[in-house]
C-alpha cells in the first residue's frame, strides 16, 4: 500500500492464503508495528468488490455475518436473499454468536432490526430462525414424523389456502434427522417432494426462505453450490452473493461445496470463477 498505487497481487498473496485466525494475528501485528489499523488502511486504498472481499477476509465469521446482515437492511429496501442465506443455514451456536456480535456492534438486537425491516409471515420465519431454538439432537420420533408430514400436507396441499404457521412450527423447530424422515413421509402422502409443494403453495420471499431451510437440512454444501452457480449463471454476476458465500464458507465447508458443485453442474467451481477474471475473482479463486 506504500506510495502510488496498490499492489493487489501482494494483498491477495498474503490474505487469501491465511486462515481467519492467522489474519487476526496479522491485524494485531500490523497495528503494533505500523501503529495503524489494517482494515482502515486497506479500506482507504481499495474500492469496489475487491475492497469488499479483502475487508471480509479480515473479519471473524460471526462479525462478517453480522456485517452482511446489517448491510442487507441498510437504507431503502432489503436484500432478502442475504437474510435468507445466513439465517436459514447457521447452527444454533453460530446464530447465538451472530446475535451477540450484532448487538455489540450496532447497538440493537438483530431481532429488532429484522422486525423493523421485514413484515408478515416472512418476518415470523426469520425471527424463529434467529432465536436459535432448533432441536439439534439426532433423535427421530417416528410417530411424530408421520404426524408432522400429515400436518404439513393438511396445511397446504389438502386445503384451500395455506396455513404457513404449521410449516414454520415444523421446519424451524425440529432437528435435521427428524425432518428428513418427515420429508420422506410427506412424499408418501402427497406423491411429491416437500420442495414442490412449497413452490405450489407459496410465493416470493416466504417461498424462498422455506425452500432454503429444506435445502440446507438436506445438504448445506449443495445449497451453497446452487447459490454460487445461480450467482454466476447467465449475463453478469451477482457479486454480493458470490463474495458472501466464498468468504463466509471458506473455512467451514468450501471443500464440500466444491465437490457438490462439480457433481451438480459438471464443471469445477474454480473454472466457473476463473472465466470472470479480475482481482476480486482471483482472490475468490484462491479461497475456492
Amino acid at each position: 500500500m506504500k506510495g502510488a498505487g496498490t499492489d493487489e497481487a501482494a494483498i491477495i498473496k498474503v490474505l487469501a492464503h491465511r486462515t481467519i485466525a492467522q489474519r487476526q494475528r496479522i491485524k494485531l501485528a500490523y497495528k503494533q508495528t505500523v501503529g495503524k489499523d489494517l482494515a482502515e488502511d486497506l479500506s482507504s486504498e481499495l474500492s469496489g468488490h475487491f475492497q469488499s472481499v479483502v475487508l471480509g477476509l479480515l473479519m471473524p465469521v460471526p462479525v462478517y455475518d453480522a456485517y452482511e446482515l446489517k448491510a442487507a437492511m441498510k437504507g431503502a429496501g432489503t436484500e432478502e436473499a442475504c437474510l435468507i442465506d445466513i439465517l436459514a443455514s447457521r447452527s444454533n451456536s453460530e446464530m447465538n454468536a451472530i446475535n451477540e456480535v450484532y448487538k455489540k456492534e450496532y447497538g440493537k438486537t438483530l431481532e429488532d432490526a429484522v422486525c423493523g425491516d421485514t413484515s408478515g409471515m416472512f418476518q415470523r420465519v426469520l425471527v424463529s430462525l434467529l432465536t436459535a431454538g432448533r432441536d439439534e439432537s439426532d433423535k427421530v420420533d417416528e410417530a411424530l414424523a408421520v404426524k408432522d408430514a400429515k400436518d404439513i400436507f393438511e396445511a397446504g396441499e389438502a386445503r384451500w389456502g395455506t396455513d404457513e404457521v404449521k410449516f414454520l412450527t415444523v421446519l424451524c423447530v425440529r432437528n435435521r434427522n427428524h425432518l428428513l424422515r418427515v420429508f420422506d413421509e410427506y412424499k408418501k402422502i402427497s406423491k411429491r417432494d416437500i420442495e414442490d409443494s412449497i413452490k405450489r403453495e407459496m410465493s416470493g420471499s416466504l417461498e424462498d426462505v422455506f425452500l432454503a431451510i429444506v435445502k440446507c437440512l438436506r445438504s448445506k454444501p449443495a445449497f451453497f453450490a446452487e447459490r454460487l452457480y445461480k450467482s454466476m449463471k447467465g449475463l453478469g454476476t451477482t457479486d454480493s452473493v458470490l463474495i458472501r458465500i466464498m468468504v463466509s464458507r471458506a473455512e467451514i465447508d468450501m471443500l464440500d461445496i466444491k465437490e457438490h458443485f462439480l457433481k451438480m453442474y459438471g464443471k469445477s467451481l474454480h473454472s466457473f470463477i476463473k472465466v470472470r477474471g479480475g482481482a476480486i475473482l482471483n482472490c475468490l479463486n484462491i479461497l475456492g
